[in-house]
């Protein structure tokens, strides 16, 4: 019988999407095979403590990160590679190898670069897009600005600092009003799952926008706003990247897909798995999904949304997502569950992916002779 692979789960963090990652990571845990993974739950509260529990069972979403029984932490160190466990009777901590991470962290310290370049410096192999990647896929405005200068077709926008805004709240709304114009949203640059998001139609609409985003991150982008559909494509792969049949979010509640829409109300959002588009749409919606996901030089996994303006039809790349949601019933597994790959196939196929990832990058020499 061959040995069990260890896969690290981490999940939480410190990041607005906490209670997303939670959802996410509960899902992959219960759809992983225990017949060939060994599950090692990896928690980060939101005050960013890792936590370990000795029980996969004992799981989300609140068990694992109240009551944990080891305080636990990954070095970046590759001689120390792996998981090292502290306890009151262990203060120098007992390493436990782990042979690839499932980093199933939203957000900022986890989707954003940090914790990939913590397991670059590890050498340990993991899930999902590497340091470059992660950070200007989190980055809304770099992101942007990679999609423009790689000839992608997207909305308007422009940025300014929280700093500037605080400093000369006038000057920076007149810009928005002068280069933007209304309707307009305004999101925090590095953050998901639609947290800080809101639309603005006026003057006073736009400072409480810009306010509430600015509780989020320290630079603000604000895109025009558009009458479109909302279309997502999934994507997988490494250097021969894949995309899945599209989907398309209809928001039944609220005029655009928010928080609680995605993910309080269940009737706040209407999935349609596949899209309804013709066969030329569809393969000009791969076709640039895999072109934005090879932009920011992704692996492993992505999700990349569009708008389709309905008076024009023309097609908008929006964002890409590096660590999109990950339950079940998310639309980046769903869309691959049409697409043919099952849940269980996809997560098999995502700690394939980071396998060669890392073998691939351990050709590179570190030294010169």
């Amino acid at each position: 019988m061959s040995k069990k692979l260890k896969v690290g789960v981490i999940f939480g963090g410190r990041s607005g999407e906490h209670e997303v990652s939670l959802r996410s990571a509960e899902s992959i845990i219960n759809a992983l095979d225990q017949s060939k993974y060994e599950i090692v739950p990896i928690a980060i509260t939101k005050r960013g403590k890792w936590l370990a529990s000795s029980g996969a069972t004992e799981l989300l979403p609140s068990a694992i990160i109240e009551n944990a029984d080891q305080h636990v932490a990954i070095f970046g160190d590759p001689t120390r590679r792996g998981l090292a466990r502290f306890t009151e009777e262990n203060a120098d901590g007992k390493r436990d190898q782990i042979d690839v991470i499932f980093p199933v962290l939203h957000g900022t310290y986890g989707e954003d670069g940090t914790i990939q370049g913590l397991l670059e410096m590890a050498d340990v192999p993991y899930v999902g897009c590497g340091v470059l990647a992660s950070a200007t896929g989190m980055d809304k405005v770099v992101m942007k600005r990679l999609f423009r200068e790689a000839g992608l077709p997207i909305v308007d926008f422009m940025s300014f600092l929280r700093t500037q805004w605080e400093a000369d709240p006038q000057k920076a709304e007149g810009r928005v009003i002068d280069e933007i114009g209304f309707p307009c949203f305004v999101k925090p640059a590095n953050l998901g799952s639609s947290v800080g998001i809101s639309k603005a139609t006026d003057t006073k609409s736009l400072n409480e926008a810009i306010a509430l985003a600015a509780k989020y991150d320290r630079k603000i982008i604000v895109e025009k706003g558009v009458d479109a559909r909302e279309i997502e494509v999934s994507v997988l792969g490494n250097d021969e990247p894949i995309a899945s049949l599209p989907g398309e979010i209809v928001p039944q509640t609220a005029e655009f897909y928010d928080y609680r829409a995605k993910y309080i109300d269940d009737n706040g959002a209407r999935l349609v798995i596949p899209a309804e588009l013709d066969a030329e749409m569809t393969a000009e919606i791969q076709r640039l999904a895999i072109r934005a996901f090879q932009t920011i030089d992704g692996s492993g996994l992505a999700r990349v949304d569009f708008f389709l303006e309905r008076a024009t039809n023309r097609l908008i790349v929006n964002e890409i997502n590096t660590l999109p949601g990950f339950t079940s019933i998310s639309m980046y597994p769903k869309l691959w569950e049409v697409s043919g790959i099952s849940y269980s196939r996809l997560i098999d196929r995502l700690i394939d992916l980071a396998f060669e990832r890392h073998r691939e990058k351990s050709r590179n020499m570190t030294s010169f002779e």
